[in-house]
């Protein structure tokens, strides 16, 4: 029978990173190095990080942030001879461990690193998360939109200090400039509160890369922004006295008849500047661009009104600066289901067609 003495057997640096690697599973409890407190392993991420459970909160965290709690219990329950102690000598009893303070709602995102053919980190993908560090319960109705047009979309409940995972994203993606857009409602109304809430945020890939930068520097896993504070308190709405308004020769319209006093909506709408002013020549490219937007604005809000199913909005080609600015602020419109600037036989590449939500 052949034996071997495993003493002497060097094994493979291979095998070495392997068992590294699989320092923690899930289930295992491990303790917070930088907080001393121990929590579970819920997801393994990666080679570097896993997913941490402390008291119902869930958070990434590096490996090398972590460590079994075994040496912190067994040091914890040292016999120490009693001895007797002075009343302002007893150490001050700590308060407020548990406290959570509120610092309002955030979208959280977190890159997941991987190698490419020379070996070095790249980011992948983004974990995007959605953190309530706020005292109220949320609805929410989320969705991201690229250029090309609205790319995913999910309504759910986040609790109170609580997190919710939305999905993942490619990192190249942001080369298309996403809008990560909100719509918030309280899970419990309350009359004082405003019914709905819109939030949103834009990326830009230069940005996030700077974003990841400093966290590498600063050992953190994910970096965050803010969405709101404070979930709104209700406006209150300007009450209008109608006989005053009659008395004074204001036009009072039945609701129901409301449309029919609106002025007339159009299904395509040239915004060419030489179309909206006679006095081109004394305006500055600042000004024109902001009649054109207003315009815009016009009919717009007159295609709702009249709840027109879609509409045309005729831009041109010229530098596209028109054409990028309408294409933002349609994203960002809730009654737009979808926009799209494609070849038109009329118009070339120099509209865009508005589709309406019914």
């Amino acid at each position: 029978m052949l034996t071997y003495d495993l003493l002497s057997v060097s094994p493979s640096p291979r095998l070495i990173s392997y068992f590294c690697n699989m320092k923690f599973q899930v289930g295992d409890t491990v303790l917070v190095l930088h907080s001393n407190e121990e929590g579970e392993v819920v997801d393994i991420i990666n080679n570097k990080m896993v997913m941490v459970d402390v008291r119902g909160v869930k958070f990434p965290a590096y490996i090398d942030q972590l460590d079994f709690p075994y040496f912190k219990r067994f040091t914890e329950k040292k016999i120490i001879p009693k001895q007797k102690n002075y009343i302002d000598e007893l150490p001050k009893e700590k308060k407020g461990n548990n406290i959570k303070i509120p610092d309002g709602v955030w979208l959280s995102l977190l890159p997941i690193s991987g190698t490419d053919e020379f070996g070095d980190d790249v980011v992948e993908n983004l974990k995007i998360h959605l953190i309530n560090n706020s005292n109220a319960g949320l609805k929410f109705h989320y969705r991201v939109c690229y250029l090309r047009g609205e790319d995913f979309e999910i309504k759910n409940e986040v609790f109170s200090f609580k997190d919710f995972y939305l999905h993942d994203i490619p990192f190249e993606n942001l080369n298309d400039n996403p809008i990560f857009e909100f719509e918030f409602s309280l899970i419990s109304p309350d009359k004082k509160k405003e019914e709905y809430f819109e939030a949103n945020i834009k990326l830009k890939s230069k940005q996030v890369f700077s974003r990841i930068e400093e966290i590498r520097k600063k050992g953190e896993a994910t970096f965050s922004y803010k969405l709101f504070d404070v979930y709104p308190d209700k406006k209150e709405q300007e009450k209008i006295d109608v006989v005053n308004k009659l008395s004074a020769h204001y036009k009072i319209y039945e609701a129901s008849k409301a449309r029919q006093n609106l002025p007339p909506a159009r299904s395509v709408v040239d915004l060419h500047i030489e179309k909206l002013t006679d006095e081109l020549g004394r305006m500055t490219n600042f000004e024109m661009l902001t009649l054109q937007l207003k315009e815009f604005e016009r009919y717009y809000e007159l295609a709702v009104a009249h709840h027109l199913p879609s509409i045309i909005f005729i831009h041109g080609l010229g530098s596209g600066k028109l054409r990028d600015e309408l294409h933002e602020l349609l994203k960002i419109k809730r009654e737009v289901k979808t926009f799209v600037n494609q070849y038109h036989p009329l118009y070339g590449y120099g509209a865009t067609e508005v589709y309406l939500k019914s």
